[in-house]
């Protein structure tokens, strides 16, 4: 078992992950990367997801496992808005198509709304930690 100052150093990691994620869909969206951007806007979502686990004590590496946990966990009760539960669906949908669907590449706009997205979701969640870590 972890102790409560490992478990808060392993929550900042996976928040440091979700912000460099920021960064880095910024940078492949630059170079003309909508894939790329698409996986590191997914990606940036499951850090923080993944820093939430940590903190009640819940962790997995299986992607519907934890967006389910999420959802069951702070969508539905309330704690964030249930649109949340959409902006990971469609993150992780588009991320999905764009590394295994060659045809499926996200366009700008995708992006615009996906990268607004990411930037709300992981801003809020690193709040709420900050508010209810131990």
């Amino acid at each position: 078992m972890i102790t409560n100052e490992e478990r808060a150093e392993l929550i900042s990691l996976r928040l440091q992950q979700a912000e460099q994620a920021i960064e880095q869909a910024v940078i492949c969206r630059a170079q003309n990367l909508p894939g790329l951007a698409a996986n590191r806007v997914y990606y940036g979502m499951f850090y923080a997801m993944l820093a939430l686990g940590l903190l009640r004590q819940f962790e997995s590496s299986k992607h519907q496992q934890v967006i389910g946990w999420f959802n069951k966990n702070f969508v539905h009760t309330g704690i964030f808005p249930t649109q949340f539960s959409r902006i990971v669906k469609k993150a992780f949908e588009t991320r999905n198509n764009a590394d295994y669907q060659v045809n499926l590449v996200p366009t700008d706009a995708d992006l615009d709304v996906l990268f607004t997205d990411m930037q709300v979701f992981i801003a809020t969640i690193k709040t709420w930690i900050a508010s209810n870590q131990p």
